[in-house]
């Protein structure tokens, strides 16, 4: 009878232990955003790495809608024991939290800073149909013509979403800005022309602005960017702007900080390995090898210079 008891009872642990050990071995990378896009691809680079980094499996998924929100409160609601990460950028962590009444999460109570992985400008471009070639140009194709001010961006509520308004404003038009769940859906229109502007990650649409599907007007950066250096910036072509995004891990609140410092030293010594390195430049992407502290920095410096912005701008979703 004791043997019986005892093999029941290691029967039992064993069938228990099976689910338990594949969730262990299980790393969910969680974007907001569409296969295709800059965000999406970041998280399949770093994820790739971190699976023989740390000897686990890595699956990368998008839960689009809600302009990443939808992700975030997927995220923030994961028990302490789930191994999930969410790739976010600044349209999820700073902006949404000052734009809407319910957001769903609070982005410094529900969320802890892991690493920042890499920066970005932002590109406007036009579709092929439009008769523009300079961003002054633009402007005056927006006066002459209010009912074609269409602005596709890959999220609501986005910093591409603001710069948006702030182009139409110089044009003295009223924006009507589309929201798209992520860049791959938006640049599918621009290409197609259904949207005839877009505001986007400069590396998203560059490759369709070098095969002359679309063409790129004006770069966001405080210089031109090494990977398009015949674009001129915002400011060259006469909108006083300079803006710059990210990417960055962030871990749920629940999870126990020896698991989110793990995760955090992984990602920085991925964030090191030249051929991490080489496949971000490969696919015109700025690395940024951060620790947690840096990333939290970052953080914190970001939503002191753009709070200001979005809450003078008076947008409501």
């Amino acid at each position: 009878m004791k043997r019986r008891t005892a093999a029941a009872m290691a029967l039992a642990l064993a069938a228990c232990a099976v689910p338990a050990q594949a969730q262990d071995s299980t790393l969910r990378i969680v974007t907001g955003f569409a296969p295709g896009g800059a965000t999406d691809r970041v998280a399949r680079i770093v994820g790739d790495k971190l699976q023989a980094k740390l000897g686990m499996t890595v699956v990368v998924e998008n839960r689009t809608g809600a302009g990443g929100r939808l992700a975030a409160q997927q995220v923030k609601a994961a028990p302490a024991g789930q191994h999930v990460l969410m790739l976010a950028n600044p349209a999820v962590m700073v902006v949404a939290p000052l734009v809407f009444k319910d957001n769903g999460y609070d982005p410094d109570r529900d969320f802890v800073p892991v690493s920042h992985v890499n920066d970005y400008d932002f590109a406007v471009s036009v579709a092929g149909a439009v008769p523009v070639r300079e961003l002054p140009h633009l402007v005056a194709w927006l006066r002459a013509n209010p009912d074609q001010a269409n602005f596709g961006v890959p999220a609501t509520g986005s910093l591409p979403h603001f710069v948006a308004l702030m182009l139409a404003q110089k044009a003295g038009v009223q924006a009507q800005v589309i929201g798209y769940r992520g860049s791959g859906p938006l640049i599918t229109d621009l290409v197609g022309g259904q949207v005839p502007v877009s505001i986007d990650t400069l590396e998203t649409v560059l490759p369709q602005h070098e095969a002359g599907k679309v063409r790129i007007l004006a770069s966001s950066g405080a210089t031109r960017n090494a990977i398009s250096p015949k674009v001129p910036t915002f400011r060259e072509a006469g909108l006083p702007l300079v803006a710059t995004g990210w990417n960055a891990f962030f871990a749920p609140a629940s999870m126990p900080a020896a698991a989110v410092q793990r995760y955090a030293n992984a990602i920085t010594e991925v964030m090191k390995d030249p051929d991490t390195q080489r496949r971000f430049h490969a696919a015109q992407m700025s690395p940024v090898v951060s620790t947690q502290a840096q990333t939290a920095a970052m953080l914190k410096a970001y939503r002191a210079q753009w709070a200001p912005v979005v809450q003078k701008s008076g947008y409501q979703p």
